[in-house]
Protein backbone atom coordinates (compact mmCIF):
# COMPACT_ATOMS: atom_id res chain seq x y z
CA UNK A 1 0.00 0.00 0.00
CA UNK A 2 2.80 1.91 -0.04
CA UNK A 3 2.88 5.53 -2.28
CA UNK A 4 6.20 4.55 -3.66
CA UNK A 5 6.92 0.38 -4.14
CA UNK A 6 10.49 1.04 -2.77
CA UNK A 7 9.44 3.04 0.41
CA UNK A 8 9.42 2.16 3.67
CA UNK A 9 5.95 2.74 5.51
CA UNK A 10 5.20 1.87 9.67
CA UNK A 11 1.50 1.23 10.29
CA UNK A 12 0.38 1.77 13.70
CA UNK A 13 -2.38 3.38 16.00
CA UNK A 14 -2.49 5.22 19.29
CA UNK A 15 -2.00 3.05 22.26
CA UNK A 16 -0.39 0.43 21.11
CA UNK A 17 2.83 -0.20 23.43
CA UNK A 18 4.34 -2.59 20.64
CA UNK A 19 4.31 0.64 18.09
CA UNK A 20 5.82 2.59 20.74
CA UNK A 21 8.48 -0.01 21.26
CA UNK A 22 9.41 -0.31 17.61
CA UNK A 23 9.19 3.42 17.06
CA UNK A 24 10.98 4.56 19.73
CA UNK A 25 13.75 1.81 18.77
CA UNK A 26 13.79 3.10 15.36
CA UNK A 27 14.68 6.77 16.82
CA UNK A 28 18.13 7.67 15.72
CA UNK A 29 18.48 4.37 13.34
CA UNK A 30 19.07 6.72 10.28
CA UNK A 31 15.96 4.95 8.48
CA UNK A 32 13.51 6.72 6.53
CA UNK A 33 10.23 6.15 7.30
CA UNK A 34 6.82 6.73 6.30
CA UNK A 35 4.50 6.73 9.60
CA UNK A 36 0.77 6.08 9.08
CA UNK A 37 -1.90 5.90 11.53
CA UNK A 38 -4.40 3.52 10.60
CA UNK A 39 -7.54 4.99 12.74
CA UNK A 40 -7.16 8.36 10.49
CA UNK A 41 -6.42 6.16 7.38
CA UNK A 42 -9.12 3.66 6.55
CA UNK A 43 -6.82 2.36 3.41
CA UNK A 44 -4.14 1.67 5.26
CA UNK A 45 -6.40 -0.30 8.29
CA UNK A 46 -7.53 -2.06 5.26
CA UNK A 47 -3.92 -3.05 4.20
CA UNK A 48 -2.87 -3.94 7.34
CA UNK A 49 -5.75 -6.19 7.42
CA UNK A 50 -4.78 -7.90 4.26
CA UNK A 51 -1.76 -8.55 4.96
CA UNK A 52 -2.77 -10.10 9.12
CA UNK A 53 -4.69 -12.45 8.49
CA UNK A 54 -8.17 -10.22 8.70
CA UNK A 55 -6.91 -8.46 11.51
CA UNK A 56 -5.55 -4.75 12.59
CA UNK A 57 -2.28 -5.62 13.82
CA UNK A 58 0.09 -3.28 14.39
CA UNK A 59 2.76 -2.21 14.07
CA UNK A 60 3.25 -3.98 10.31
CA UNK A 61 5.80 -2.05 8.19
CA UNK A 62 5.63 -2.24 4.29
CA UNK A 63 9.53 -2.68 3.43
CA UNK A 64 9.32 -2.02 -0.63
CA UNK A 65 6.63 -4.24 -0.51
CA UNK A 66 7.36 -7.08 1.56
CA UNK A 67 4.63 -6.63 4.89
CA UNK A 68 6.48 -7.70 8.10
CA UNK A 69 3.57 -8.15 10.76
CA UNK A 70 4.70 -6.54 14.33
CA UNK A 71 8.28 -7.56 13.13
CA UNK A 72 11.34 -7.17 15.64
CA UNK A 73 13.48 -3.87 15.35
CA UNK A 74 16.35 -6.53 13.84
CA UNK A 75 14.04 -8.17 11.41
CA UNK A 76 12.71 -4.92 9.90
CA UNK A 77 16.26 -3.50 9.48
CA UNK A 78 17.79 -6.90 7.90
CA UNK A 79 14.81 -6.56 5.79
CA UNK A 80 15.53 -2.75 4.81
CA UNK A 81 19.34 -3.86 4.08
CA UNK A 82 17.87 -6.29 1.53
CA UNK A 83 15.10 -4.09 0.15
CA UNK A 84 15.28 -1.13 0.67
CA UNK A 85 18.58 -0.09 1.33
CA UNK A 86 18.30 3.43 -0.29
CA UNK A 87 16.20 3.90 2.69
CA UNK A 88 18.97 4.41 5.21
CA UNK A 89 20.52 7.57 5.69
CA UNK A 90 24.38 7.68 6.65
Amino acid sequence: MSESPEEVVLYWRPGCPFCTKLRLSLFGSKLRVRQVNIWKDPAAAAYVRSVADGNETVPTVDVAGKALVNPSRRLLMRTVRERAPHALTG
